[in-house]
C-alpha cells in the first residue's frame, strides 16, 4: 500500500527544501527546489515552446552529474534571470563546483509565461534576479501552495492555476513532486466538477473528488483559447532512491505521463512542459528494471497529483476563477 508522506509535499523527501518569492505588482514569482547536497538531475522536455536555462548540461553526453538547485519561474524569457539570483546566493554560502579559486553553482531553470495574467508588464528593473535570491533564502521544509512562488501568475485553461505538491512514502524510498500548473488544457473533465486526475487522490487532497457519471471515452477534450506562450506546466520530481543520470532520465520520461493524467490536451505546439528529476541518493538504488518501472510509474502518479493540487489550492486572481470557486469543493 502506498500513502502520502506527512507533509504530502516534495519536502517529504529527505534532503529537499523549497522556497518561494513573489512580486504581486507584476503577478509573478519564483520557486527554488534546493537539495541539501549536490544531487543527480535529469530533465525531459515536451511541447513546442520550451523556455529553459542550463538544461543542455543535463543531457546524457554532458560531464555534469549533479546540480545544486532547480529554479522555476514566471516572467517568460525575462524570468530566466532568476537562476542568476539563486546562483549568487549559493556562491555566497560556498555551494557550487570549485573551479580553481572560483565557486560555480549549477542551477537549471525553466519558465512559464505569465506576463499577461495581471497588470501590464512594466518595470524599471526586471525583478526576477531578486526573486530568485529571495526564493533561495526562503527555502525550508514548509512552503505555500496555490498562488505562491512561480504559481502566482499561473493559469489552467479557464481557471486560476498555481503551485502544487504531493508525495508518496514507501518502505524503501520516498518520492515527491512539485508542479507549476499553467496549462492551456483543462484540468477538469468538461461538463463536470471532477478533475481529470480524480482517481489518484489521497486523503481528500483535492477536496474529495466524485467519479464522473459518464464514461470518459465520450468526453471530447476542450481546447480553450489562450495567449501564445501561456501553455506550460513545470514539474520537479525528487526521490531519495539512488539514481544515476541515465535512470533519472528514464524516470523523467515516465513522469511526463503524469501531465497526461491531469491535463487534456497536453504537450501541444505552444507548450513548454518540462520535468526535472532529482535524486538525493539517501536510499538504495532500484535493484532491477522492474523497480525502475515502479519508480517511474509512481513519479507519473505523484506528478498528476501535484498538478491537481496546484489547481485545487489556487485562489481567484486577475479575473481567473479558482477551481473551488467554480466547482464548489
Amino acid at each position: 500500500m502506498i500513502v502520502a508522506g506527512p507533509r504530502n509535499a516534495i519536502t517529504d523527501v529527505p534532503g529537499i527544501q523549497v522556497g518561494n518569492a513573489e512580486d504581486h505588482g507584476l503577478t509573478t514569482g519564483t520557486t527554488v527546489v534546493l537539495p541539501d547536497e549536490p544531487a543527480v538531475c535529469a530533465v525531459d522536455h515536451r511541447g513546442g515552446g520550451i523556455g529553459s536555462r542550463d538544461t543542455v548540461t543535463l543531457s546524457l553526453g554532458s560531464v555534469v552529474e549533479q546540480i545544486h538547485a532547480v529554479c522555476l519561474s514566471g516572467g517568460s524569457a525575462y524570468g530566466l534571470d532568476a537562476a542568476g539570483g539563486v546562483m549568487h546566493g549559493l556562491r555566497a554560502i560556498g555551494r557550487g563546483f570549485e573551479v580553481g579559486t572560483a565557486v560555480v553553482p549549477l542551477v537549471p531553470q525553466a519558465i512559464i509565461f505569465d506576463l499577461l495574467t495581471g497588470a501590464a508588464p512594466d518595470w524599471k528593473h526586471p525583478p526576477w534576479w531578486e526573486l530568485g535570491r529571495r526564493a533561495l533564502d526562503a527555502a525550508g521544509s514548509d512552503f505555500a501552495q496555490g498562488n505562491a512562488g512561480a504559481g502566482l501568475g499561473a493559469t489552467a485553461g479557464p481557471l486560476k492555476g498555481g503551485l502544487g505538491s504531493a508525495s508518496y512514502r514507501l518502505p524503501d524510498y520516498t518520492i515527491g513532486a512539485l508542479a507549476v500548473a499553467n496549462p492551456m488544457g483543462e484540468c477538469v473533465i468538461p461538463g463536470t466538477d471532477t478533475l481529470w486526475s480524480w482517481m489518484l487522490e489521497q486523503d481528500a487532497e483535492m477536496g474529495g473528488q466524485t467519479p464522473p457519471e459518464s464514461p470518459l471515452s465520450s468526453v471530447e477534450p476542450a481546447v480553450p483559447a489562450a495567449p501564445p506562450g501561456s501553455n506550460t506546466t513545470l514539474v520537479v520530481v525528487a526521490t531519495d532512491a539512488t539514481l544515476d543520470r541515465n535512470t533519472a532520465q528514464r524516470v523523467a520520461i515516465m513522469a511526463q505521463d503524469g501531465l497526461a493524467r491531469a491535463i487534456r490536451p497536453v504537450h501541444a505546439p505552444l507548450d513548454g512542459d518540462t520535468v526535472f528529476v532529482l535524486s538525493t541518493g539517501r536510499a538504495p538504488a532500484p535493484a532491477t528494471l522492474a523497480d525502475v518501472t515502479r519508480l517511474g510509474s509512481l513519479a507519473a502518479d505523484v506528478t498528476a497529483r501535484a498538478i491537481a493540487r496546484g489547481v485545487y489550492e489556487a485562489e481567484p486572481l486577475a479575473g481567473f476563477p479558482s477551481y473551488r470557486e467554480r466547482h464548489g469543493r
